[in-house]
C-alpha cells in the first residue's frame, strides 16, 4: 500500500495509475518494474519467448529479471504482443486514406474533364470554325498537369455545361471514414452502437454496461499482473483496486440509492450522507440501523406496533 500511494519520487499514486492507464491504452502494453522500494514504467522495453517458455524482457539490451518486471498486454492476436490505441488508429487512418485516395483520383481526373460540353448544332468535321473551338478546349484540358489547378476556359454563345454523374459513390466511400466507432467498440470489448441506444434510453445502465464490458477487464489485468510483481505466483494473496460504482450514476438516482439503503437497513444515515457527498455526523443515531415498519412481515405487523406503542407509553 505504501508503494501504492507513493510509488516513486517523481510520480503521486494516482499519476502513476494514470500513466500506466494511458501507456497500456495507447499501446497496447506496458513494462511496470519493482526494486522492492520503488515502482516503475520502462520505456524502450522488449520482450520475447524463450525456448523454455519464459518471457525475456530487455532494455537497452540489458536483460530485466522476470521477478522485477511484469508486462501487461492487452492481448491480440499474439501472446507476446498488446494492440494499443495507437495501432488503431494507425489501421483506421491507412483506411480512410485508401478511402481518400479514391476520391482523390476521382476528382484528380475531374475538374472540367468530368463534364460534358453541350453544343446546339451538330458536330461536323468540315466546319473549320467549329473544329478550331474544341481543340482549343481540349488542348486546355489536356495541358493541365497539375492535379491542384483550376482552369477557367470561356465559351461562347450557344454553350453550356453538365456534370457527369461520377462512377464513384461518394456516399459509401466516405461511409468507411465513420468505421474507427466500431473498431474502436471492439477495442474496448463492447458494441458501440448498442452503447449509443443505451445512453439515450438509460445512462446509468449505458453506465454499468461501459464498467462491466471495458473497465472490470482492464482493473483486473493490471490487478492480477501486480499481484504477482509484489508478491509473487504462490502467495495466494490479491491485489485489488477500489472504485465506487455510484459513480457512473447521477446525483438524483445517487439520492434514491441512499434513501432505500437507509430505509431498508442495508445502510446506516451516516454511510448515506457518505455516498452524497457529505460529512459523516458520527454520532449514536447517525450510525445506527433503521426499518421501516412495511418492511416488517405481515405476520409480525401486529405484535411489532404493539411492542412499539408499549415503549412509548413507558417513555412517556
Amino acid at each position: 500500500l505504501r508503494v501504492l500511494n507513493c510509488p516513486n519520487d517523481y510520480l503521486t499514486g494516482f499519476e502513476f495509475k494514470k500513466l500506466l492507464t494511458n501507456v497500456y491504452l495507447l499501446r497496447g502494453d506496458v513494462y511496470v518494474f519493482y526494486d522492492q522500494s520503488q515502482l516503475h514504467i520502462l520505456n524502450n522495453a522488449y520482450s520475447e519467448l524463450t525456448d523454455a517458455g519464459t518471457e525475456k524482457i530487455t532494455v537497452s539490451g540489458e536483460v530485466v529479471p522476470s521477478y522485477m518486471v511484469r508486462h501487461i498486454k492487452n492481448i491480440g492476436l499474439s501472446h507476446l504482443e498488446g494492440v494499443g490505441l495507437l495501432e488503431l488508429a494507425k489501421e483506421t487512418l491507412e483506411g480512410v486514406m485508401n478511402a481518400e485516395k479514391a476520391l482523390t483520383e476521382k476528382y484528380k481526373k475531374g475538374g472540367l474533364m468530368a463534364f460534358l460540353l453541350k453544343l446546339e448544332t451538330h458536330l461536323s468535321p468540315t466546319n473549320t470554325n467549329q473544329t478550331k473551338t474544341v481543340k482549343a478546349i481540349l488542348d486546355q484540358l489536356e495541358g493541365i498537369k497539375d492535379s491542384g489547378k483550376t482552369k477557367l476556359i470561356p465559351l461562347g454563345r450557344g454553350y453550356e455545361i453538365e456534370a457527369l454523374e461520377s462512377p464513384v459513390d461518394d456516399e459509401k466511400t466516405l461511409k468507411y471514414l465513420n468505421i474507427y466507432k466500431k473498431d474502436l467498440g471492439k477495442f474496448f470489448g463492447m458494441d458501440k452502437d448498442l452503447l449509443d441506444k443505451l445512453e439515450e434510453k438509460d445512462m446509468e445502465q449505458a453506465m454499468m454496461k461501459l464498467y462491466t464490458s471495458c473497465l472490470k477487464p482492464i482493473f483486473r489485468n493490471i490487478e492480477e499482473h501486480l499481484t504477482i510483481l509484489f508478491f509473487g505466483k504462490n502467495s495466494g494473496l490479491r491485489l485489488k483496486f477500489r472504485h465506487n460504482l455510484l459513480d457512473f450514476v447521477g446525483m438524483k438516482t445517487k439520492t434514491e440509492i441512499a434513501y432505500n439503503l437507509v430505509r431498508t437497513s442495508i445502510a446506516v444515515p451516516d454511510d448515506a450522507r457518505e455516498m452524497l457527498g457529505f460529512k459523516r455526523l458520527n454520532t449514536e443515531e447517525s450510525s445506527k440501523l433503521y426499518i421501516s415498519k412495511d418492511l416488517v412481515g405481515l405476520d409480525r405487523l401486529e405484535d411489532v406496533l404493539k411492542s412499539s406503542l408499549k415503549g412509548g407509553d413507558e417513555d412517556g
